[in-house]
């Protein structure tokens, strides 16, 4: 009885989870905004994705970034650095952004920013491999990373990031060789849990596989483009 009761529990946080992320979605599909929600343990390297992003991407995308952090703002004040809207979020305990608090980062970004004249909202999530895969936020794509030094089981003992993902970055390939791991038993791990998931192999500090992701970005932009107008 104790299981049922908390089963239900769960399942009415995630339903009304879901009616926020469509509401957040709706937002963004009006505004013409693709929006992205990157995922990842904490130390996987997001913040560093972002800044490679932000500076790969400065001349051809308008973007913004909504980022989730339990305590501070260290990472937000890094990519204020780049010049673009950056709307911090703080979640106090809790290991997750979900559709409400995104949807007060939107509303912020609405009262300060022309969200009409963006092309890209990337929320960054907070810093863990279970909650952020299980509440939707309004995105249209949902990226993961898992860095070499996490090892190769990871995608195997945390399946629900993994399958979720439309996307995985396996990051910081520079050092590959210093913790002995192999780079085609990852993806043949996370292949075995998500068999059609784009995986890029990047290093932000070499470069490595940068240009094939900021392709992706700039095609998910375009099509998510495509898509709205079609609609109209």
């Amino acid at each position: 009885m104790h299981q049922t009761f908390d089963a239900a529990i769960e399942m009415n946080l995630l339903h009304a989870n879901q009616r926020g992320a469509d509401h957040n979605r709706a937002h963004f599909d009006q505004w013409g905004i693709t929006c992205i929600n990157l995922m990842s343990s904490p130390g996987a390297g997001k913040t560093q994705l972002l800044e490679s992003t932000l500076k790969g991407l400065e001349h051809t995308l308008k973007v913004a970034v909504i980022e989730g952090d339990m305590t501070t703002e260290l990472d937000a004040d890094r990519l204020r650095q780049y010049g673009v809207p950056v709307i911090a979020i703080n979640t106090g305990r809790s290991c997750h952004l979900d559709s409400k608090m995104v949807a007060g980062g939107i509303h912020q970004l609405q009262q300060h920013h022309e969200p009409k004249a963006l092309d890209l909202v990337v929320v960054e999530n907070v810093g863990n491999l279970v909650c952020p895969a299980e509440f939707e936020v309004g995105e249209h794509a949902k990226v993961a990373l898992l860095s070499v030094t996490e090892g190769e089981d990871k995608p195997l003992k945390y399946p629900v990031m993994f399958r979720e993902a439309d996307v995985l970055l396996i990051t910081k390939t520079d050092l590959a060789p210093y913790v002995e791991v192999d780079l085609d038993r990852i993806e043949a791990n996370i292949r075995q849990i998500n068999p059609n998931v784009t995986i890029f192999r990047l290093s932000a500090k070499t470069g490595e596989g940068l240009t094939d992701w900021f392709a992706w970005v700039q095609e998910t932009v375009k099509n998510q483009a495509n898509r709205l107008q079609l609609t109209v």
